[in-house]
């Protein structure tokens, strides 16, 4: 029997491996984790030159139900262009360029332990 995890510390661990895997290439970090009351929340809000990037980080251990990519379904982009919305108005943000990237952490496809890290610019 496998020991309970705890998916709060370990979805932090895989924000944490996706923002290492993005500073890497050269964007900069905005905020962590920003909530907009109910709507949901944004993984990372990142900066890539000019443009802001809202990152959804997924990872999967197996491919039991799908990939990490398959669990960014419609429902959950609309969740995130709305708390993306909430974002640009609570920073009275009017001249901006954003997109939407998606990092998957793939333990499935992975090697010797190590995820493959997948980046999926202007994902959706």
């Amino acid at each position: 029997m496998n020991p309970p995890t705890n998916r709060r510390a370990d979805g932090a661990t895989q924000e944490e491996l996706a923002l290492e895997y993005l500073l890497a290439l050269g964007y900069r970090l905005v905020k962590k984790n920003f909530q907009f009351g109910k709507v949901g929340e944004i993984d990372l809000v990142m900066r890539d030159g000019e443009t802001y990037v809202f990152v959804e980080v997924k990872a999967r251990r197996s491919h039991g139900f799908g990939t990490p990519e398959d669990a960014v379904t419609m429902g959950k982009r609309r969740q995130i262009r709305k708390v993306a919305e909430g974002f640009i108005h609570i920073n009275k943000m009017s001249d901006y360029e954003a997109r939407f990237d998606v990092v998957a952490i793939d333990y499935a496809t992975g090697k010797e332990g190590k995820p493959e890290i997948r980046h999926h610019k202007d994902a959706f």
